[in-house]
């Protein structure tokens, strides 16, 4: 362990540079990797909508889709305060009818995959993403609606060992998200 430390020099890195050249090894890295962009269906806190943003510019997905209630980057200043601007950045659209999202996104080639324990569902770790996937993620309180998920391809959940049922929404996201890059794909 103490040849390990030593290996990593003991700093952090914090120029921009340094960063970027990380980002950059990441990328080549993991250029491989499936093509993700995640819906929101009907989320109603702000927070976790910036957070969203914010962690699709990090694991690398393309763009957020956001249905029914779930708020606008422009109506809502807790989106651009928790998405540190990443809401400026990642393409995003807005659906009024979450039947409206899914036709559009299936029309563009996109797999939908809920993350949501329900009938069928397969746990995260042995999921095989697809190369073009979108993980649709439902409410706080409701989860992802039946008509949605007749839409979905697939679902996948999160194994959970204390009391609690589930994680905070945007927290899951990232739990799939980075399983959806670094798994195995079919």
């Amino acid at each position: 362990m103490a040849k390990k430390r030593a290996e990593l020099g003991g700093k952090t890195i914090v120029s921009k540079t340094g960063v970027r050249e990380v980002t950059k090894e990441m990328r080549k890295k993991y250029a491989n990797r499936p093509e993700i962009i995640f819906f929101a269906q009907d989320w109603e806190d702000g927070y976790n909508v910036g957070g969203l943003f914010r962690l699709a510019d990090g694991c690398g997905a393309t763009e957020v889709i956001l249905t029914g209630k779930s708020p606008k980057p422009e109506e809502n200043p807790m989106i651009g305060v928790t998405s540190m601007g990443q809401h400026r950045r990642i393409k995003w659209r807005h659906f009024d009818r979450h039947d409206d999202a899914c036709e559009a996104l299936i029309s563009e080639g996109w797999v939908l995959v809920a993350v949501e324990v329900a009938d069928g569902a397969v746990d995260v770790s042995e999921y095989k993403f697809p190369d073009k996937c979108c993980l649709v993620l439902g409410n706080e309180g409701g989860g992802v609606y039946g008509n949605v998920i007749k839409k979905c391809d697939a679902s996948v959940f999160i194994p959970m060992f204390g009391k609690g049922r589930s994680f905070n929404v945007t927290n899951a996201a990232g739990i799939v998200a980075y399983a959806a890059v670094f798994g195995s794909k079919g």
